[in-house]
């Protein structure tokens, strides 16, 4: 027998008007914190599950005696269904999962870390791509067959909520890549524009069997990386002799930046118990080979080419431990023609009466962009700012125009220096680039180590991710 509205009213219990209370007055207050009032549409839709169920949300459950099968299955089918949706909201605009996949942040964050991203923290984004499947970034995983997990249109433009912080000097962020917009399928590391930079444009386009297809991907879709933000909008950046410089003074090292240094022993081979105490990984111990290269190489540091001669990544602490090793000569650090020059804004241009080559190590100045600045575009800083101004913000400027920036931008370096691809390489990092602040380590494993023998590293459990 069907009931009118009234008779649906009177037979709601207290606890029903309770629960649709509490949900449609979380609902409103997310709707505040979201700004988009037309989801008030559907206010309606949540009091009717809690309280007059006009809807038959649950329609299968009446057949739990007669047809078992069709309950068992709407009933998986429902809590999938929720169980989608809740993660989908919760990562878009709470927090996700990251995994330390490379080492450009040792020792501060390590490869095999978990991390728990707070999104909230600096103010979650409005998805670009709405249309996505939660946990997958942009491609399913190939036991689900692969291809691409999301669905290009629509395309939102760029918002972000309200957080309670912005991105600091210091601050560990995860950040998706900003010259991940378009990617080789079988070559996705170094990116499209270095492999460009590299082979040529031609050779990468036409050589699908060595590159693969040529894709692209909106913002939100790109890969998640993760540095260390040394540059704020507005601030100047210099790097000499690795010391970054921010608006003329010097920015001080955390104690987790490592460079390059090789090491040269007294005549033995370091033991692997030694290396393990020094948490340098097996993927870190370089011995340089006794061939005619490596000897010569051996030569241009001015290290003895009969001994020995390792290279690793230290710490300043690393470093000290292993200058008091009595089997250990000689420690230098890696100098920079090892590094060489970077791209793409550290390829050679003008820059007043002379050409200018900007290294790993020697690096700018450079102006990071803040939104409201204006600067001139000059042929001495076109290169530098041309994809923010052609790519991120969809603009155009001609040599001797001014032009004033739409959005914030940030310096992000790896702790790793000599082993961090980092703005150094790709540039500024945009403000809708940024994903989140990481949090704590859930959890820590160590690939090169047994499941009962140290694979789980239990002393970084629950660890601030910000220290």
């Amino acid at each position: 027998m069907k009931l009118n509205l009234k008779e649906r009213i009177s037979n709601i219990s207290r606890k029903q008007w309770i629960k649709a209370a509490v949900w449609g007055g979380l609902y409103v207050l997310f709707l505040v914190w979201h700004g988009n009032w037309w989801w008030l549409l559907l206010l309606p839709f949540i009091v009717d599950m809690f309280t007059t169920k006009f809807i038959k949300w649950t329609w299968w459950k009446k057949y739990k005696q007669t047809n078992k099968t069709l309950y068992t299955i709407m009933s998986w089918v429902d809590a999938i269904v929720f169980a989608l949706v809740a993660v989908y909201f919760i990562n878009i605009y709470l927090f996700q999962n990251y995994q330390i996949p490379s080492s450009s942040l040792e020792k501060s964050l390590r490869v095999g870390d978990f991390l728990f991203v707070s999104k909230a923290s600096y103010g979650p984004r409005v998805p670009n791509t709405p249309l996505s499947f939660p946990l997958v970034q942009h491609t399913f995983p190939k036991w689900l067959g692969g291809g691409k997990s999301y669905i290009d249109k629509p395309q939102w433009e760029y918002r972000r909520l309200k957080g309670w912080d912005k991105p600091e000097k210091g601050d560990i962020v995860v950040f998706n890549f900003p010259t991940g917009d378009t990617v080789c399928t079988k070559m996705q590391n170094p990116d499209y524009y270095t492999l460009c930079y590299y082979y040529g444009k031609h050779n990468v386009e036409t050589r699908k069997d060595v590159f693969g297809d040529i894709v692209w991907r909106p913002v939100d879709r790109r890969e998640n990386y993760v540095k260390r933000c040394v540059g704020e909008p507005g601030d100047t950046l210099q790097i000499i002799d690795n010391q970054i410089y921010i608006n003329g003074s010097i920015l001080e090292d955390k104690p987790g930046v490592q460079y390059n240094y090789f090491v040269q022993t007294k005549g033995g081979l370091l033991s692997a118990s030694t290396l393990d105490k020094l948490e340098i990984s097996k993927d870190d111990r370089h011995l340089i080979p006794q061939t005619k290269t490596g000897v010569e190489e051996k030569l241009a540091l001015g290290l003895d080419p009969e001994m020995p001669v390792y290279q690793f990544p230290l710490t300043q602490e690393m470093k000290q431990k292993l200058m008091k090793n009595s089997a250990v000569d000689t420690v230098i650090l890696e100098p920079e023609w090892r590094g060489g020059d970077v791209y793409p804004l550290g390829a050679m241009f003008e820059q007043g009466d002379s050409l200018v080559r900007w290294t790993r190590d020697n690096y700018g100045p450079v102006y990071i962009p803040k939104k409201g600045e204006t600067i001139t575009i000059t042929a001495d800083n076109w290169q530098i700012y041309r994809r923010v101004i052609n790519v991120y913000e969809h603009s155009t400027a001609q040599i001797g125009e001014e032009y004033t920036f739409k959005m914030d931008y940030y310096w992000m370096m790896g702790d790793n220096r000599h082993n961090s691809a980092d703005s150094r390489y790709w540039g500024f990092v945009p403000e809708d680039h940024i994903v989140g602040r990481p949090v704590f380590i859930w959890l820590s494993v160590e690939k090169d180590k047994p499941w009962f023998h140290g694979h789980i590293r239990w002393n970084r459990l629950f660890k601030s991710a910000e220290k």
